[in-house]
């Protein structure tokens, strides 16, 4: 990826936004390099605004649609996606009219679109000069921001809960951050964030738990460099006490990088025999052995296929597993908006095929009267409940573990929805080997 030779705030926005909607690149990494030339403030209106564009994408574009007259094309395509800024400045933000007009034809120059500035100042002028940013479409799927067969599918699945889904996975998630007990306690850390005068609330569901209630530079919240917390998801939170760890238990994460569930093994039990974190992308690894160095904790990391087992497995069985496997990220679209753009109905199937052939090849690792939990960070019931109710099905000697009584084993396992107790949409299954 090429960033505009010139650096210019609302282009490398536009940059940004091509770069997922066009050539489907993840926003992280096209953030990453735009916002390392801005300073913290203007990084922080990038991204505000890449992801506001994400979220109102397909109301934008009948804007563009109804202004536009021919597509542009070639070198020339970028500068849709500047107007479509253009457009979440005027319609969404708290930008001022004559900024999101004025620089935003300016950012043309940057784009090498020199000769199209009076195309993008007339379309932006003739956008004002109907009103249309009070005239949205009253069609609920361009109305949730959605791809139309995400939306179709999440309607399908709850149909009585879609607008609560919705409007969760268009509200920026809050900060959940899980005390490490080895290294401070959840009554200590309030006090550091007191003394501090940093607002939080807590959770009754989550013992070393706090959520902050305003968005802070990590780095400058209290024992950041001393490794007292991590940053994780109240729905994250939830796996580790899942597997109710002992002493002297051999455990597997599986798909495990970053390492917040890995870490919160560690801590939740220190005295584990060995916990082998495993992840097929080196560069995830070497992220997860920083964060590991901060908070003073260790596993033995390892770069395989987990569905590969010959070419990992020693050959002695775990006590417990944890697959937190490959999905379609549905359930997290409000931290990463772009998630709804990059990821297709094809992709479904796909994921399916390969999370029931990783479930299946860990199977023979694990060890009789073990516990394997299964987790994803999807609201797909495809990827979910349908998966463990077809391996329960086809596996004799596994039994569902169930964390709530209405668990059957054609619906089994605990779907949590976006928002739901301020919380990602996860699922998570048990199943025991008899």
């Amino acid at each position: 990826m090429k960033l505009p030779a010139k650096s210019d705030l609302r282009a490398d926005t536009a940059w940004v936004v091509f770069q997922v909607l066009e050539l489907g690149k993840s926003s992280r990494e096209a953030l990453a390099l735009a916002q390392a030339r801005h300073s913290k403030q203007d990084s922080a209106w990038l991204q505000e605004m890449a992801m506001g564009v994400f979220r109102h994408l397909p109301q934008l574009q009948i804007w563009l649609r109804a202004l536009l007259d021919k597509p542009l094309k070639g070198n020339k395509k970028i500068l849709e996606h500047l107007i479509l800024l253009g457009f979440y400045q005027l319609a969404f933000s708290r930008v001022s009219d004559h900024a999101a007009v004025s620089a935003t034809v300016n950012a043309a120059d940057a784009l090498g679109g020199v000769g199209l500035k009076g195309l993008v100042n007339a379309i932006l002028r003739n956008f004002q000069r109907q009103q249309m940013a009070s005239n949205t479409s009253d069609d609920a799927i361009i109305q949730s921001g959605l791809p139309k067969w995400l939306y179709k599918r999440l309607h399908a699945a709850y149909p009585t809960q879609i607008d609560a889904i919705v409007d969760a996975m268009n509200t920026p998630a809050p900060v959940w951050l899980r005390i490490n007990r080895q290294r401070s306690s959840l009554d200590e850390y309030c006090s550091a964030l007191t003394a501090r005068d940093i607002p939080f609330t807590l959770s009754a569901e989550h013992p070393d738990a706090v959520i902050l209630s305003q968005r802070l530079p990590i780095t400058s919240l209290p024992g950041y460099a001393e490794g007292w917390f991590s940053v994780q998801d109240g729905a994250a939170q939830l796996a580790a006490p899942l597997l109710n760890l002992r002493a002297n238990q051999r455990v597997l994460d599986c798909c495990a990088a970053p390492g917040g569930k890995s870490t919160h093994m560690l801590e939740t039990e220190p005295a584990l025999d060995k916990l082998i974190a495993l992840d097929n992308e080196s560069a995830r690894l070497t992220r997860m052995s920083e964060n590991m160095a901060r908070l003073q904790l260790s596993a033995e990391l390892v770069c395989a296929d987990a569905a590969d087992t010959r070419s990992w497995w020693d050959g002695n069985q775990f006590d417990r597993i944890l697959l937190d496997a490959p999905c379609s990220a549905t359930g997290v679209i409000r931290r990463h908006p772009d998630i709804r753009w990059l990821r297709k109905a094809s992709d479904i199937e796909a994921l399916q095929t390969l999370q029931y052939r990783i479930l299946e090849n860990l199977w023979p690792t694990l060890k009789s009267g073990g516990v394997l939990v299964y987790a994803t960070c999807s609201v797909l019931p495809v990827e979910n409940t349908a998966q463990i109710a077809r391996f329960l099905s086809e596996h004799s000697d596994a039994s569902l573990l169930k964390m709530d009584s209405q668990e059957t084993a054609e619906q089994p396992g605990r779907q949590i929805l976006p928002g739901e107790q301020q919380m990602d949409g996860f699922y998570y299954a048990r199943l025991l080997k008899s």
